[in-house]
């Protein structure tokens, strides 16, 4: 049976035409930012928890990677319900879900409640990517790159500090404290959200159902998406599997703890300085030269780190924090350029465009993070780093090669209204 048409609401038609106040901006950005820092504060974690869970050891890398796993189910199944519901209620009601994952995983007393209580904290973190579609709704045409690239900043930060704040407080006080104090910071993250963000009316009348089969049709409809999805997939795998290895890595080679682990975050968080820049270019010329340096630089970094064998040890870790800042600055660039584009393909369905978009960066994420935790155990360092560097050049081949995107991403032929904004008009 076929999908039914997408049903707008005649209300939804204020949306996204007056300039978002500044202060609601930063608030969206800081909130974005604090739901998906929960994602992330295990993976500096993994030497601690094998400690304190000595029998269930093998298995701590399983934590960050049922927690990304978490994210995508819960992006691929929630997400879609903020173009049926009120996104703001949505986002409240994941913040309670989200507080009631990181207490879980605070007293977890086995491993396999921690690995459970992953699982939940990843779902109801996809509370940040209701927030961005929120902006992108809320933001005007003209503003939209902008508002998107400064909540874009303010989730990237929210990610990279996330590994230095956790990092910092398990080497201090302890790894327990990591997750309670994230808590309460969700409960105040909820109360001010509830204060300040408005009601939003739905785009469409479509059942659950109906919206899950949607998420098929629009993947077939546009190949743009399918392009977005396919090359920040893979850059999403390699940069998983450097983030979820690094502590292990750090540990082998130099004895380092999670403290310098998670300090590593400081150096990608420069990185974080590419939203904004990305969310201006892709405004004034369109998304693809931001999509394709964003991954070039990224194709660089990686394979630079392969020089970490025949460098002199004085200059190991210079060359680590240099490719770290290199490589964060071209993902979340490209990551900004792919988002424009998914953005400006369907206003009305802009939520579960992201389900779709998001589903395939965490599927990718989360693959990443598993297979670089095997190939570290196995191949060691320098295999992790062949691995990252083939994904990044397979995702530069996917936004470079005409003659892939021509056969491969091309759209099905339905006649779309796009958008009026260049990123749109791109895809």
């Amino acid at each position: 049976m076929s999908v039914p048409e997408i049903e707008v609401h005649a209300s939804v038609q204020s949306v996204g035409t007056q300039p978002l106040p500044g202060p609601l901006v930063r608030l969206l950005a800081a909130g974005a930012g604090l739901g998906a820092a929960s994602l992330y504060y295990s993976q500096p974690l993994l030497a601690e928890l094998g400690h304190e869970f000595p029998a269930g050891a093998r298995w701590t890398g399983f934590v960050p990677t049922l927690t990304q796993l978490g994210y995508a189910l819960g992006v691929l199944l929630l997400a879609p319900l903020g173009d049926r519901h009120d996104r703001r209620q949505i986002i409240l009601v994941k913040s309670v879900v989200l507080v009631v994952g990181l207490v879980a995983c605070a007293v977890a007393p086995t491993m396999g409640w921690m690995l459970a209580s992953s699982l939940l904290v990843g779902v109801a973190a996809t509370l940040a990517q209701d927030i961005v579609p929120t902006a992108a709704a809320l933001a005007p045409d003209v503003q939209r790159g902008r508002t998107v690239g400064t909540v874009m900043t303010g989730l990237l930060l929210g990610i990279l500090l996330s590994r230095v704040v956790s990092g910092l407080i398990a080497a201090y006080w302890s790894w327990r404290i990591v997750y309670l104090g994230s808590a309460g910071v969700i409960i105040g993250l909820a109360v001010l959200l509830r204060r300040q963000l408005p009601q939003m009316a739905p785009t469409t009348t479509l059942s659950y159902g109906a919206l899950l089969r949607s998420l098929g049709t629009l993947w077939g409809r546009h190949g743009g998406l399918r392009r977005a999805v396919v090359a920040q997939g893979l850059l999403a795998f390699a940069f998983s599997a450097f983030w979820s290895t690094l502590a292990l890595m750090l540990q082998d080679r130099y004895g380092l703890g999670s403290a310098v682990a998670g300090a590593l975050g400081l150096a990608g968080a420069a990185g974080a300085l590419a939203a904004p820049l990305a969310g201006r270019i892709a405004d004034r010329h369109g998304s693809l030269p931001v999509t394709r340096y964003g991954t070039l630089f990224s194709v660089v970094a990686f394979a630079s780190l392969a020089l970490d064998a025949w460098l002199p040890t004085v200059l190991r870790m210079g060359a680590l924090v240099l490719a770290t800042v290199v490589f964060d600055f071209g993902v979340q660039a490209s990551l900004i350029g792919h988002q424009t584009v998914v953005y400006g393909l369907e206003p009305q369905a802009r939520s579960r465009l992201n389900a779709v978009f998001l589903t395939g960066l965490f599927l990718g994420m989360s693959l990443g993070s598993a297979t670089g935790n095997l190939l570290f155990t196995y191949g060691g360092w320098l295999a992790v780093v062949a691995l990252m560097t083939a994904a990044a050049v397979s995702a530069l081949i996917v936004v470079t090669v005409p003659a892939i995107s021509a056969r491969w991403f091309a759209s099905d032929g339905a006649t779309v209204k796009q958008s009026a904004s260049k990123g749109g008009a791109e895809a």
